[in-house]
């Protein structure tokens, strides 16, 4: 098939996509999930007045991954993904999902080479980015204090 058939052939047979409904709907679930996210900041401030801000976020985050991967374990966060697409992904709640999906799905070939291996085949390249680009940050940051 040639270049200009071909293009046809996905013109014809492609679903056209709704781009403009799709933005809203990933803006409207990622605010949500960022607006539950804040509820718990501000729940946990209050029931918590003496923790400082480090561990209160650091209790949110924990927080917000436990109710995202509950949510994909209980096959809830994958309808909330086709639907909002970046919106469920970009917040912490996705990593969460990125994770747990994966170990769901080889849970059957075994713990060890199922879901232990196959745990981080979404989230480890993200992972593996963060640390070295934090890396590589930090020792640009450190070299600039050295000079300046």
């Amino acid at each position: 098939m040639e270049d200009k058939q071909y293009m046809e052939y996905i013109h014809t047979h492609a679903q056209k996509s709704a781009h403009a409904i799709t933005l809203v709907w990933a803006f409207a679930v990622g605010g949500i999930i960022c607006c539950i996210g804040q509820g718990f900041n501000d729940l946990f401030t209050f029931a918590l007045p003496d923790w400082d801000k480090s561990k209160i976020g650091a209790l949110v985050s924990m927080t917000m991954i436990f109710l995202g991967a509950f949510l994909t374990a209980i096959g809830v966060y994958d309808k909330i993904g086709i639907r909002a697409g970046g919106g469920s992904i970009v917040p912490i709640t996705g990593f969460a999902n990125s994770v747990v999906s994966p170990a769901m799905e080889f849970n059957k070939e075994g713990i060890v080479l199922g879901m232990m291996a196959k745990m981080f085949v979404i989230a480890g390249p993200i992972i593996v980015a963060g640390t070295v680009s934090s890396v590589i940050s930090g020792i640009i940051y450190w070299f600039a204090g050295m000079v300046g």
